[in-house]
């Protein structure tokens, strides 16, 4: 059976915070900090999706969140597409959580060309290739999981097979639900993204959720998907948090978590 909690986990997603540094350069504003004012504020865990062209967050960006995820015995979730080659500057996906050891590894197929993350894997074809990654990270001690679409009925149907490729979690990709959202579109959309959370737990898999996931849409995606175990939010967060604060912020999204399950 997948796992169940009483309370969905919110991993904060930090990258925006290297995009701000990288287009100035230097170290301001400081990935690290930003991570520790999320973690006081009461934040589950913390998330960062390096890619190969270190657009944003970088090798020693991850390596130094590893450390401090460790020192504060939280959870850190590590995104990238394992197919990506190393080049210089980016070791591949492996070999940085080799060296990282996050306590999740979330497998997302994008590439250099694409602005963010916008489509799951297709399980049925891409199970031979995903299966020699899963099997290596998790050697490492990493739970698996695969980003996964639930806005088609291609992606719902397929999800059951991530299994059988030894993963632990999909992460619903969201971003067609916000956009659903926004316009009118929630309730049916959402109901399409309880039919996959369903057919991945019925498979033994735990649900994870994540991209354009807000303090507007949150609650009620939670009340209409069940068992959601784990929430990844970096765009919306770290927007709102230059208003809010990053205090209160995490507090708002925890007090939407609470109330959501």
């Amino acid at each position: 059976m997948p796992e169940a909690r009483a309370v969905t986990v919110l991993s904060v997603n930090v990258n925006k915070i290297a995009v701000l540094r990288n287009s100035r350069g230097g170290t301001e504003p400081d990935v690290v900090r930003a991570a520790i004012a999320c973690l006081d504020a009461g934040a589950h865990g913390i998330t960062v999706h390096p890619r190969p062209d270190a657009r944003h967050i970088r090798a020693d960006d991850v390596l130094a969140l590893a450390e401090l995820t460790r020192a504060r015995g939280v959870e850190f979730n590590l995104e990238g597409n394992p197919f990506a080659p190393p080049r210089p500057g980016y070791p591949g996906f492996l070999a940085l959580c080799e060296q990282a050891r996050p306590a999740q590894a979330t497998l997302v197929p994008d590439g250099d060309a694409q602005l963010t993350s916008d489509h799951g894997f297709d399980f049925i074809r891409d199970a031979g290739a995903l299966r020699p990654h899963v099997d290596a990270l998790k050697a490492l001690g990493c739970r698996i999981s695969l980003f996964a679409d639930a806005h088609t009925e291609s992606g719902r149907s397929g999800i059951a097979h991530a299994a059988k490729v030894g993963a632990d979690r999909v992460e619903l990709y969201t971003g067609p639900y916000a956009e659903a959202f926004a316009s009118d579109g929630g309730a049916a959309m959402a109901a399409h993204f309880a039919e996959a959370a369903r057919r991945a737990q019925d498979a033994g898999l735990g649900v994870n959720a994540g991209h354009d996931l807000s303090q507007d849409n949150l609650g009620f995606f939670l009340r209409n998907v069940p068992d959601v175990l784990e929430v990844s939010i970096g765009h919306a967060l770290i927007g709102e948090a230059l208003y809010q604060g990053f205090e209160a912020t995490v507090r708002s999204y925890l007090k939407i978590l609470a109330e959501g399950r």
